[in-house]
C-alpha cells in the first residue's frame, strides 16, 4: 500500500493566473471606519475649515482627509502606501471614489506648510540667540485643529449619558526622523517632539502641538493646555489636569490655579504635576523623618510606595502674595531590605505639586494613572497608526500628517467604544485590523441596488449592522 504523503509536505492548491472576478476587497471592515467618519460629518467639517488652494485633480478636502484616516487605520505609515488602497477596487466602490495617489496626497499635505511663517520664526529666534522655536500654525493647520475639535464634540454627543468630567493628560513624545530639516532632540536622536493632550474619560485626543525635536517639553506647555480645554464640549462641568515635570512651568501652573483664567474655562481645575526636583525641594524631601512616610502601595517588583506632606514653599518670583502656597506631596520609593536600585540607593525621591486636598496616596495614584492614558496614546499614534513616520521635510506637512493621525485615533476610539463586542473596548489598532478591518467583501449589483457581501460569521455581520445603526448618516431625507 502506498504510504500517505504528509499533509504539510505540499501545497494542496494551484494559483490561477486570472484575478478573482467581481469587485472585491480584503478591507471590507474599513466600512466601519468610514461610517463613523461620515456620521460625525468629518468631510463637511473639512470643507468648512480647510481653506486650501483648489487643485484640478478632482478631490475635495473631505475626500483626501477620509483617505488619510483610512490609510492610518489600515496600517499604512507613509503616503506611498496610499497606492495600495488606490488599487483596491472594492474600496473604491465602498467610498464612491478612488482614493488619491501618493503624489496627490503629498501635494495636499504640502498645502499646510507656510515657509514664510517658519522663516520669520527662525529669524526672531536668531535675533534673541535661541535655537528652539515654536512657529505659529498656518491657516490650514488652524483649520485642521478646528476639525479635531469637531470630532471631539461630535463623538461625545454619541454618548447616552454625557460625560461631565474631563481629566486632561498632557505630555510630549519624541518621533525619530532622518529628514534633513529634523532637529536633534535631547535623547540625541534627530526628529520631532510633538505635544499631545488627551481627555482621559473619553479616550479622545483634544489637542496637539507639533514641534521640532530640539524644542524642550517644558517650553510653553500652556499653549497646548489652553487648546485642550477649549476643545471640550459644554456638557463637561468638572475639570482636572495631570502632567509630568515638563508641565511644572510658571505660566501653566499660574493659569491652572487662577479660577478667573484668561482664554480658558472659569472655575476650579484640579491638577497634579510632577515637580522638578530643585536643590531646595530635594532637601525638603530628604529631611522628612522615617515615621512620617506613609505606605500606600507596592510595585510588582516589591518596591514600596510611600508619601508624605512636604513643608516646602518655592521662592519663585511668579508666586503672588495673595495666593496660598501650593501643596507639595513627596513620594518615596523604597526597595525591600537588602535590595538597592541600579544607582546603589535604597530610596528614590519624587514630588508632586497640586491644588487638590485629598489623601496623599490617593493623589499619587490618581496622578500615576496618566501613564495608562497619554503614554498609551503616544504608543498608538507612533506604532499603531502612521504618526511615527514623517512623510516630508516640510514642518507644516508633517504637522498635518501627525494631526490626521490624531483624528484617526479619535475615530478608532469611537469605533471601540460603540462596537457591540465589548471585548474590543481596549483593543489597539493592530487588534482592530485583525478583528474588524481585514475582512473580505464582495460588491454585487441588482438593478439599482449595490450590496456588500462579507465573508464573516452571521454574528459578526449582525454586529456590523448594529454598529451602522448607531452611527446614522444625516441626509437630506433624515436631516
Amino acid at each position: 500500500m502506498r504510504p500517505p504523503t504528509p499533509l504539510q509536505s505540499k501545497t494542496p492548491f494551484e494559483i490561477s493566473h486570472e484575478p478573482l472576478a467581481g469587485i472585491t476587497t480584503s478591507r471590507a471592515g474599513l466600512s466601519a471606519v468610514s461610517r463613523v467618519l461620515r456620521a460625525i460629518n468629518l468631510p463637511g467639517m473639512c470643507e468648512a475649515n480647510l481653506a486650501l488652494k483648489k487643485r484640478n485633480r478632482g478631490f475635495v478636502p473631505g475626500q483626501v482627509a477620509e483617505s488619510l484616516v483610512l490609510l492610518h487605520a489600515a496600517g499604512g505609515d507613509c503616503q506611498g502606501d496610499m497606492e495600495k488602497l488606490r488599487q483596491d477596487s472594492g474600496l473604491t466602490k465602498m467610498l464612491g471614489y478612488q482614493v488619491p495617489s501618493a503624489r496627490c496626497t503629498g501635494d495636499f499635505l504640502a498645502l499646510f506648510h507656510d515657509e514664510e511663517i517658519v522663516r520669520k520664526a527662525r529669524e526672531a529666534a536668531d535675533a534673541q540667540g535661541k535655537l528652539a522655536i515654536l512657529p505659529e500654525e498656518s491657516n490650514p493647520l488652524c483649520g485642521l485643529r478646528r476639525v479635531v475639535n469637531g470630532t471631539v464634540t461630535s463623538i461625545s454627543r454619541m454618548e447616552k449619558e454625557p460625560i461631565g468630567k474631563a481629566t486632561i493628560d498632557q505630555d510630549a513624545t519624541i518621533i525619530q526622523s532622518h529628514k534633513r530639516n529634523a532637529r536633534v532632540a535631547y535623547e540625541g536622536t534627530r526628529g520631532y517632539q510633538p505635544m499631545v493632550a488627551a481627555w482621559a474619560e473619553a479616550d479622545l485626543i483634544v489637542a496637539d502641538e507639533f514641534r521640532d525635536g530640539n524644542v524642550p517639553a517644558q517650553m510653553a506647555p500652556l499653549n497646548c493646555a489652553k487648546a485642550a480645554f477649549a476643545a471640550l464640549p459644554p456638557t463637561v462641568n468638572e475639570l482636572f489636569f495631570r502632567g509630568d515635570s515638563a508641565c511644572h512651568e510658571n505660566d501653566l501652573i499660574g493659569w491652572l490655579r487662577d479660577e478667573k483664567r484668561k482664554d480658558g474655562p472659569a472655575g476650579f481645575i484640579g491638577f497634579a504635576v510632577s515637580a522638578r526636583m530643585s536643590e531646595d525641594l530635594a532637601k525638603s524631601v530628604k529631611k522628612v523623618s522615617d515615621p512620617t512616610w506613609k505606605s500606600f502601595g507596592a510595585d510588582s517588583d516589591g518596591t514600596i510606595r510611600q508619601w508624605a506632606e512636604l513643608d516646602f514653599v518655592p521662592g519663585e518670583h511668579s508666586e503672588k502674595k495673595d495666593r496660598l502656597p501650593l501643596r507639595y506631596v513627596g513620594l518615596r520609593l523604597v526597595k525591600p531590605q537588602g535590595e538597592l536600585f541600579a544607582d546603589a540607593n535604597r530610596y528614590h525621591y519624587h514630588a508632586v505639586i497640586t491644588n487638590r486636598e485629598i489623601d496623599g496616596g490617593q493623589l499619587l495614584n490618581w496622578h500615576r494613572e496618566k501613564a495608562g492614558t497619554i503614554e498609551h496614546v503616544h504608543d498608538e499614534i507612533k506604532n499603531g497608526l502612521g504618526g511615527g513616520r514623517m512623510p516630508s521635510g516640510n514642518f507644516g506637512a508633517n504637522a498635518a500628517w501627525f494631526r490626521f493621525a490624531c483624528i484617526a485615533y479619535n475615530i478608532l476610539s469611537a469605533l471601540r467604544r460603540f462596537w457591540p463586542d465589548e471585548t474590543l473596548r481596549n483593543a489597539k489598532a493592530k487588534r482592530l485590523r485583525f478583528e474588524i478591518f481585514n475582512v473580505t467583501g464582495r460588491f454585487t449589483r441588482d438593478s439599482r441596488k449595490i450590496t456588500l457581501r462579507i465573508a464573516a460569521s452571521v454574528e459578526w455581520i449582525r454586529q456590523l449592522l448594529q454598529f451602522f445603526g448607531i452611527f446614522k448618516l444625516v441626509t437630506r431625507a433624515t436631516g
